[in-house]
């Protein structure tokens, strides 16, 4: 079978995520400020100095823009990777009179260096080359290279891409998925994917990934979480939640929300309106804060329930499967969350509601085995 164009440039393309319009913008815009920003100020700090900005920072915000995710992308290696390839490249310039030896010798030393450091940097490789290939402006300089302008333009950008990356909602630096109470996994790496079994993966291949190990981690359970809803059949939020819902109204008095709170003997509470659209929600240790406070004057016009709530609640929709709480019920805590239908509270599920739910599903399975 003969391939055609279309085929050979389809092997040619790689197995890459085209990102929406709106992300490609964002990537396209923050290499733009950064890039301008940051040579702006070196030219500032700089002076008259002819090597003010080198142009490797533009393949480093490559990287910090668009693919910030990645582990050749992190702070580290920025900065780590560059002073090394820096380094490497005046010390060569400075030893080998032959440019080509030079370059090249630093280029591959820079590479070894990076990787024995943990500190891969692909644009630290065309900083190995400018330190050699920069002419006498840069030659000028020797070892002060690497402060200026290499570790001056590489903190600038680094400082301006995790401004904007934050800015615009990405997590930059990457963090690990841990487990914030203790040094165990968490419950959900305890029953599947731990972050020992993606070592013990890795360690297996001896190729680099441009992958966080916490990212793999991130996806795999993701797409075993999806494979799980596709396989089994699942409850959705209407089937297992409770519609005689005990709650408050944001009118009440905070005296009587703590005797409805000892009443039932509940943690917390959903607060509606009028009308029944679920406005917020009432903790018990809200109250007590409440009242630990009562006596300061700052606190004299503070009596009723929406003046002490919290507005922010987390909802959830009657046909949503019931797999999306689990987050929520295992990782956060939750010990419920209510069930909303065009703003109005219709339903709450319980802990207690979803563990029967899970438990028949795990019964369902098991006679669907035998």
């Amino acid at each position: 079978m003969s391939l055609t164009q279309s085929d050979w440039l389809n092997f040619l393309k790689p197995n890459y995520k085209v990102l929406p319009l709106k992300e490609r913008l964002l990537s396209g815009f923050g290499a733009l400020c950064g890039l301008a920003i940051s040579s702006l100020i070196s030219w500032y700090v700089l002076g008259g100095m002819n090597a003010w900005y080198i142009a490797p920072m533009g393949a480093s915000s490559v990287l910090l823009f668009a693919v910030p995710n990645s582990p050749l992308a992190q702070p580290w290696n920025v900065v780590v990777g560059n002073i090394l390839a820096g380094l490497i490249g005046v010390t060569c310039t400075q030893l080998l009179p032959d440019l080509t030896s030079a370059f090249s010798v630093a280029v591959g030393l820079a590479i070894f260096m990076m990787m024995t450091t943990d500190s891969l940097h692909p644009p630290s490789g065309a900083v190995a080359i400018t330190a050699v290939l920069g002419g006498d402006a840069v030659h000028r300089l020797g070892f002060h290279f690497i402060l200026y302008p290499v570790l001056l333009n590489s903190i600038l950008l680094l400082l301006i891409a995790v401004f904007f990356n934050r800015l615009i909602g990405r997590h930059y630096p990457i963090t690990a998925h841990v487990n914030e109470r203790s040094k165990d996994p968490t419950p959900t790496q305890k029953v599947s994917i731990q972050p020992k079994d993606i070592k013990y993966a890795l360690a297996h291949h001896t190729e680099l990934l441009d992958i966080s190990q916490y990212d793999l981690e991130k996806i795999i359970l993701e797409a075993q979480e999806h494979a799980n809803e596709r396989l089994n059949h699942s409850f959705v939020c209407q089937d297992i939640m409770s519609r005689d819902v005990i709650k408050l109204h944001e009118d009440d008095d905070i005296h009587q929300a703590l005797d409805k709170f000892k009443a039932v003997n509940l943690m917390s509470l959903p607060v509606v309106n009028s009308d029944h659209n679920l406005v917020g929600t009432l903790a018990l240790y809200e109250v007590v804060e409440w009242f630990k406070g009562a006596t300061d004057p700052r606190n004299s016009w503070q009596h009723y329930v929406h003046q002490i709530m919290s507005h922010r609640v987390v909802t959830v929709d009657p046909l949503q499967p019931i797999q999306d709480l689990i987050p929520y019920f295992v990782e956060k805590s939750f010990n419920y969350i209510p069930v909303v239908e065009n703003q109005r509270l219709i339903g709450i599920i319980s802990r207690a509601d979803m563990i029967a739910a899970l438990q028949q599903q795990l019964s369902r399975q098991k006679l669907q085995s035998e």
